[in-house]
């Protein structure tokens, strides 16, 4: 079978740690929103904060 094409959004893998799995999955059931939206979200929330601070690796 062929991966699906996507042409807005890009495929990357990652790990949780196990005890946020259930909640992150429960949230997203609760509030219908698709786990990739809340992930797109906690990473804009995670670029905003640290771009107000100095990163280490510039």
């Amino acid at each position: 079978m062929a991966e699906p094409f996507l042409k807005y959004r890009k495929r990357f893998t990652s790990s949780l740690k196990n005890e946020l799995v259930a909640e992150f999955d429960k949230l997203s059931q609760v509030t219908r929103i698709p786990k990739s939206r809340l992930l797109d979200e906690a990473i804009e929330d995670l670029l905003k904060k640290y771009k107000k601070a100095p990163l280490i690796h510039e």
